[in-house]
């Protein structure tokens, strides 16, 4: 397994032990708790991860079987995660835990093992396998951050935001297209202070179109967990600007995101 790939799954198989270590000793009763995401509960955002850990080990393994599941949720593709989510919760919490706990392992270890160059399916364009390992860090944390909110707990940003921040450059063309609107043609420029002090930075350090500001912020934003005027960011540029009114790091429908405060 090539290095990079081993420091992917080690981080995503990291962001789960840490979302699991909030959620396995809560009282059954708190699995009931409301998180920021309206009409989801704690249990709903483990059920989420827990079903699309599920199907992503599909897309990796049985590429039949996952077209079967997007046929399905194409049919109301507006509503089958939170359908999906809904069906889950209802599970006994240990339960769900367990289900939760037993895909992301298996989702590692199948990763692990699909060839070098292979296209996986998803409910968004195919995915390497590196891509989908980042896809699914990305949620793991987001949906981690729900709980925590949840639960008023403040998680510490850590290197593992690294891949957040990346997935969420990646599909700046995505989150244009997804809103009916043509993606620049230009490349942004992306300065984000990291966790330690040091900076990331992606795209040409000449280019016009810029966003700067914290990379847990610009996270928060990409993932729709906060709104654009709760952070730091600066956006230099029209086209960036507009870029933070419909970030979206993750596949689907474009999302509500997050009101102000």
């Amino acid at each position: 397994m090539p290095s990079q790939l081993k420091g992917l799954l080690d981080d995503l198989r990291a962001e789960g032990d840490s979302l699991e270590a909030l959620v396995a000793d809560l009282p059954a009763e708190q699995w009931a708790t409301m998180t920021p995401a309206e009409g989801w509960t704690i249990a709903h955002q483990i059920a989420h991860l827990a079903w699309t850990d599920e199907a992503s080990v599909l897309a990796a393994t049985d590429a039949d079987g996952f077209q079967a599941v997007l046929t399905e949720a194409f049919k109301a593709p507006t509503t089958f995660a939170d359908d999906a989510a809904q069906a889950g919760a209802q599970r006994d919490p240990a339960d769900l835990l367990e289900w939760w706990r037993g895909t992301r392992v298996r989702l590692v270890e199948v990763l692990a093992a699909v060839p070098e160059g292979t296209k996986l399916p998803w409910f968004g364009p195919p995915m390497s396998v590196m891509s989908m390992a980042t896809a699914r860090i990305m949620e793991t944390w987001a949906h981690g951050l729900d709980v925590a909110d949840a639960l008023g707990i403040s998680r510490p940003a850590t290197a593992r935001l690294r891949h957040v921040a990346h997935i969420s450059v990646r599909t700046r063309d995505f989150a244009f297209n997804i809103n009916g609107r043509t993606p620049p043609a230009e490349p942004f420029r992306v300065e984000l202070a990291a966790p330690d002090g040091t900076t990331w930075a992606w795209g040409p350090e000449d280019a016009v179109q810029r966003i700067v500001g914290s990379a847990l912020d610009f996270s928060l934003v990409s993932t729709q967990r906060r709104h654009r005027d709760d952070t730091d960011l600066k956006a230099e540029g029209a086209d960036a600007d507009a870029w933070l009114d419909i970030a979206q790091a993750f596949a689907g429908v474009p999302g509500p995101g997050r009101q102000p405060g």
